[in-house]
């Protein structure tokens, strides 16, 4: 009988995921873990790449037992994983320091420094906006401050690239997440010998470029025995979340853009080219050799209506606090909300940024501050999909992914804010089923990429409503010249 089912593992920021597919995309059983992060000083945000990779380990033996299913039913497994996470490591492979990820804004200084002198032809190079989430900046960080593990280290790594080295002793890093660190020459598909030279590290100390779809055989027998598979099972290295999120989305025809908004977000399009924008507004991570990824990240996504709901003590779910929103009319009574509670990447790239709520009257309400809260996280994002037209051209078919995309109201003021259709995967689990596809790609079991638009699992489509577009249009020019008006103040 052949094997029937495709695992995408989803190394996550939040949590780790493990889905089970069948080949057309239906999802059979799924199971995560939330992972702890650490703030050990002001701006530092670390996570232990040991327990990320126990809890791989886990959700992987975990899901299987929930689908009730064995090795002989199991085709492969693909690999996604976060962006920007860095690991000093020893040279037996061990840890010397925490994984850094793209939060940690420790590096901020140096960025700042960087982009006054050699960034903007770096980020000609990589694609990499100069910003304190990129390996890059952190770099320049322990070259600095004499950081003890950068010092000792042997190799540095992502969250990604350690896992794969504990579970197949393979030193590889998918293009992708190369991409990222902001040391990889998208032209080249090689990492840019005049930036590793700035930043004080030498080739040898980082992994090898290959493509999504590397196919790693060799589990480790301590691994394998525990999850219950064989040692020779397939998997698949894929890519980072943001490329997948958009091919398990379907998002890959000129003109198609993933929206993914869960505790950060993102806006992403499909490009056939190494593209980077020449204001440094956007972001152009390779995939393949010859594709790529251009876009825009938010680090305030659902983190932004997180902080509400706690400092507002609500005890009530997410989904009842969303709700409180259509107490209101559209612009909240006057209320807006510049999201910057996080920093902001895109559209800004300045991590010194903060929240502002502008026009707050004696008569706003909690369903007030919910409203101008989901409607300044959706202008941030129509702020960024703007900055991308430019580039890529008009959005024709917008796909929405991630934890947001669960609440009806904001999806219609998505759909109302853009004026345009959105198109809802049935799955929220879009870069995991990237992943599990990609694998399908590396192992032949289809032909192509592309061939993924006729098995994503359709859901919803939301129409705008037109009359409210206008009225979010006017609404969006005020975002917009507060937004560019504020900017100066952030130091």
């Amino acid at each position: 009988m052949a094997k029937k089912y495709i695992i995408g593992l989803d190394i996550g920021t939040t949590s780790v995921k493990a889905v089970v597919f069948d080949r057309k995309g239906k999802v059979i059983a799924e199971t995560e873990q939330l992972n702890t992060s650490f703030y050990p000083e002001p701006g530092f945000v670390e996570q232990d790449p040991d327990v990320i990779v126990s809890a791989s380990v886990f959700v992987l033996k975990a899901v299987m037992e929930q689908a009730g299913m064995t090795a002989k039913d199991i085709i492969s497994v693909g690999f996604s994983c976060a962006m920007h996470s860095l690991i000093c490591v020893d040279e037996n492979g061990h840890a010397l320091s925490r994984a850094m990820t793209w939060a940690d804004g420790r590096s901020s200084k140096q960025a700042e420094q960087l982009l006054k002198e050699k960034g903007l032809s770096f980020y000609e190079k990589t694609g990499t906006p100069i910003h304190p989430m990129s390996p890059l900046t952190k770099f320049i960080w322990m070259k600095e401050t004499g950081f003890a593990p950068f010092e000792e280290a042997a190799y540095f790594m992502s969250l990604k690239e350690y896992l794969v080295f504990h579970w197949f002793n393979e030193r590889i890093v998918d293009y992708s997440m190369a991409s990222a660190s902001g040391m990889f020459n998208g032209a080249l598909l090689d990492w840019d010998e005049e930036i590793l030279a700035h930043v004080g590290v030498v080739k040898k100390q980082l992994s090898t470029p290959v493509a999504p779809t590397h196919i790693l055989k060799g589990l480790n027998p301590i691994v394998a025995k525990y999850i219950g598979l064989p040692e020779d099972l397939p998997f698949v290295i894929g890519a980072a979340d943001g490329q997948l999120a958009n091919l398990g989305s379907g998002a890959i025809l000129p003109g198609e853009v993933a929206i993914t908004a869960g505790t950060s977000g993102a806006v992403r399009q499909w490009t056939k080219s190494f593209r980077p924008n020449e204001k440094h507004e956007t972001f152009c991570y390779m995939f393949t050799g010859d594709t790529a990824i251009i876009g825009g990240p938010t680090n305030n996504g659902g983190i932004a209506l997180d902080w509400l709901k706690k400092t507002l003590n609500y005890s009530g779910t997410y989904a009842e606090f969303t709700e409180e929103a259509a107490q209101v009319e559209l612009g909240a009574d006057g209320l807006l909300f510049l999201p910057y509670i996080n920093g902001e990447r895109a559209p800004l790239w300045n991590q010194k940024a903060r929240g502002t709520f502008f026009g707050l009257s004696i008569t706003h309400e909690h369903p007030h501050f919910v409203r101008a809260v989901l409607e300044g996280i959706t202008f941030n994002l129509y702020q960024i999909a703007e900055t991308l037209e430019r580039l890529a051209g008009p959005s024709e078919k917008i796909y929405v992914n991630g934890g947001l995309a669960r609440s009806p109201i904001w999806i219609q003021m998505l759909a109302d804010v853009f004026g345009k259709k959105i198109y809802m995967s049935e799955s929220h689990h879009s870069a995991a089923w990237g992943a599990a596809w990609t694998a399908l790609v590396a192992l032949g079991e289809v032909s192509s990429f592309a061939d993924i638009k006729e098995n994503v699992p359709p859901g919803d489509v939301v129409e705008p409503d037109m009359a409210r577009h206008v009225h979010y249009q006017k609404l969006y020019k005020k975002y917009a010249a507060l937004a560019a008006d504020i900017a100066k103040y952030f130091d």
